[in-house]
């Protein structure tokens, strides 16, 4: 399989280039979900923030507390730890998914510059 560059030149690709080529696409892939997981986990850990608050102005003993599809009458101290706990594990879920996201974009960057330095101008890596 070969290519023609912008000059005029062919540029022969490689089976190893094209495991790079593929494998950049699907980092690009999995960036575009980690951005997508990353914003939700931002909501979660935000409506989650905000259920706490509401639960410190409250003076109810007894409050509604969503499981599932139903809400359940359960004491108040016993959502206030549900609650941090539910904060705890979206903010190490988070904190995952960025941790992901740097390694992704590095890899990314790396085969971008294996992919420019042998492609040149033939090959578009960026998105629009």
């Amino acid at each position: 399989m070969q290519q023609a560059g912008t000059s005029g030149s062919e540029v022969e690709v490689t089976w190893e280039d094209q495991q790079n080529i593929n494998k950049f696409g699907r980092l690009n892939n999995r960036l575009h979900e980690l951005h997508d997981e990353i914003k939700i986990a931002k909501e979660t850990c935000e409506n989650l923030e905000d259920a706490s608050n509401e639960l410190i102005l409250t003076d109810e003993e007894i409050v509604r507390f969503q499981i599932g599809e139903v809400f359940a009458h359960v004491p108040k101290e016993e959502v206030e730890s549900r609650i941090e706990n539910m904060q705890e594990v979206t903010a190490k879920n988070l904190e995952k998914l960025e941790e992901e996201k740097e390694t992704v974009v590095s890899q990314m960057a790396e085969l971008k510059k294996i992919l420019y330095g042998k492609f040149k101008d033939s090959i578009n890596l960026e998105e629009d």
